[in-house]
């Protein structure tokens, strides 16, 4: 075996490897299937319940910038043992306080914000393991891992119905050692893979690529120094800030490689069919001209720092391989400047809107189920109940997967075919958003609650499916990263709201037995006021998301005239 098949293999592993890490990333999505047993035994309340629940997702969301960070200095492996030791460290003691029937409600915050944070660490160092490790094939690469993620809930409710079927505590054991297992073992395996060759040729099927990297030598000693000590001083995948200084050796070897390539140089000047590529130097340094990249930068540079197709992103990421690559890499709008901006502000007001709709229903389907079954089917026990509760969170995690698929495909049929705007995904998010909250008003068969938890899953997922790439063509791709890390932070803001009502409403028509146990019986009564209001977001939501495609419209007709107006 060649050592460029032992480097390919390699990297085929650690790609597994990242799917299974992001498989335990997304089991904030399952709390359904459990919380409600979760609060009757605690004897909580639902606004408690939901506490519990909205201190997982501030976790997941609230840290993308600093994780982000944490990721690109220290490189994704050590984000990943992190993130597995706090997965671990979060679920087991709500195993615990499940077990022992009693618990703080701020301590059971505190753990359950570990649980989103550490799947928020080690999704973001997967994601961006596979994207290093395919420079060219990233769309492809990172698909694997975020289609992990999506459906991660699905994949522990479903263990969890075979295995533990009817059992909170062992289904809360299960997510305790489960996430920690595959992400700890996930990290052994889990590498950045430093190019077998100095050297890389541009595949023809992807000329639109700027980071074209085809027999070329490093723009400085540094770039140099860095390639000649990389695997030795430094993590792969670290920023070059992050690096140590190079050895003596180290800079020998850079010397020889620097005369090697001048003997490469000066052979393809006398023979330009040398190239198998059948591309001369010529062609490479203009490319390397206009692009601007060094050699190197793949391993050792911020993923987000480079003219690139995707990103390393936390939380709910799908990041497109088709953003509007002529306008994404010339604006680059960040920080200060992108608190001033105004479209800004509306996409952060249509994620929050939508996003908090689509978590409401997430973290309380399980409320729904039970309220519904008790009331058409008050003989109906425990066990059943929970078999229900992760029905529907497995539905609004394959929902949730469908939709990224669709959105990608949508989005990329808008703009390639019908040369229109992608937030009319966002149009069309916030139609099956409606269509879930009428279905919720209306359904009092608890058989027919598969429309809720379908349609709920399938408008979350075209939401985050296609946001990533319209920020990036709003504010550039360089910045994507902190622009993301601060647009997630509007689910923060709206999941509380949307959550704490549901709770209000749910517990203004709940009674307390004698036992202590707190329940609805009520059926579709005990949450409709709640659907009633966020079908009003929904409403809110699409004209303001008619808005913002309106004024994108007006402000890219105004740039086409004044490049017009310059040329002439």
């Amino acid at each position: 075996m060649t050592a460029s098949d032992r480097v390919y293999n390699a990297r085929i592993v650690s790609s597994v490897a990242a799917t299974i890490i992001s498989l335990a990333c997304g089991t904030n999505y399952v709390y359904s299937a459990w919380a409600p047993q979760f609060a009757d035994k605690l004897f909580l309340s639902a606004t408690e319940s939901n506490l519990i629940g909205l201190a997982g997702n501030l976790g997941m969301y609230s840290m993308g910038v600093p994780v982000g960070m944490f990721v690109d200095s220290k490189g994704p492996r050590p984000a990943v043992i992190v993130g597995s030791i706090l997965l671990g460290l979060g679920y087991y003691p709500l195993h615990q306080a499940y077990d022992a029937g009693h618990g703080s409600v701020p301590w059971m915050c505190f753990v359950s914000y570990l649980t989103g944070l550490g799947g928020c660490m080690a999704f973001a160092a997967a994601v961006k393991t596979s994207a290093l490790n395919w420079p060219h094939h990233r769309g492809t690469a990172t698909a694997f891992p975020l289609a992990a993620f999506g459906l991660s809930a699905f994949f522990f409710a479903l263990i969890g119905s075979i295995f533990f079927p009817g059992s909170p505590s062992k289904f809360l054991m299960l997510l305790a050692y489960g996430t920690f297992g595959l992400t700890f073992v996930g990290f052994f395996f889990l590498r950045v893979l430093p190019p077998h060759s100095p050297y890389h040729a541009v595949p023809e099927a992807e000329p639109g690529l700027t980071d074209s990297r085809q027999l070329r030598r490093t723009a400085s000693e540094e770039s140099k120094a860095a390639r000649a000590g990389r695997g030795h001083s430094s993590e792969p995948g670290m920023s070059l800030n992050a690096t140590t200084d190079t050895t003596k050796s180290n800079t020998e070897m850079t010397q020889d490689a620097s005369e090697q390539e001048r003997e490469d140089e000066a052979s393809s000047t006398r023979d330009p069919q040398s190239d198998p590529n059948g591309t001369t130097r010529a062609v490479d340094a203009a490319e390397e001209a206009a692009s601007g990249n060094r050699d190197g930068a793949d391993e050792t540079s911020s993923l987000l720092s480079q003219s690139t197709l995707s990103s390393s992103l936390p939380g709910e990421v799908l990041v497109q391989s088709s953003v509007d690559m002529d306008r994404s890499h010339r604006v680059d709008i960040r920080g200060v400047n992108l608190m001033k901006n105004f479209e800004f502000w509306q996409l952060f007001t249509i994620m929050g809107i939508l996003s908090g709709i689509g978590l409401m229903t997430i973290n309380n389907i399980g409320n729904d189920v039970t309220a519904l079954w008790k009331h058409y089917d008050d003989s109906i026990d425990d066990k059943t109940l929970v078999l229900r509760q992760q029905l529907h969170v497995s539905i609004l995690s394959i929902g949730s997967f469908s939709g990224r698929l669709l959105s990608g495909v949508g989005s990329d049929f808008l703009v390639k075919v019908l040369h229109a705007s992608r937030v009319w995904c966002l149009v069309v998010a916030s139609g099956i958003f409606s269509i879930a909250q009428i279905c919720a008003l209306n359904v009092t068969n608890p058989h027919l609650l598969g429309f809720v938890s379908g349609f709920s899953g399938l408008g979350y997922g075209f939401l985050f499916g296609v946001f990533p790439s319209i920020v990036a063509e709003s504010f550039g791709i360089h910045g994507l990263s902190q622009n993301w890390g601060f647009m997630t932070l509007s689910p923060v803001i709206s999941s509380n709201i949307f959550n704490l009502f549901y709770g209000t409403v749910f517990d203004s028509h709940s009674v307390i037995d004698k036992n202590g146990v707190r329940s609805c019986t009520e059926g579709l009564n005990c949450y409709w006021a709640a659907y009633v209001v966020t079908l009003g977001a929904c409403g809110l939501g699409l004209v303001v998301t008619l808005w913002v495609i309106w004024h994108q419209r007006k402000t890219r007709l105004a740039e086409s005239a004044a490049k017009a107006r310059a040329r002439e």
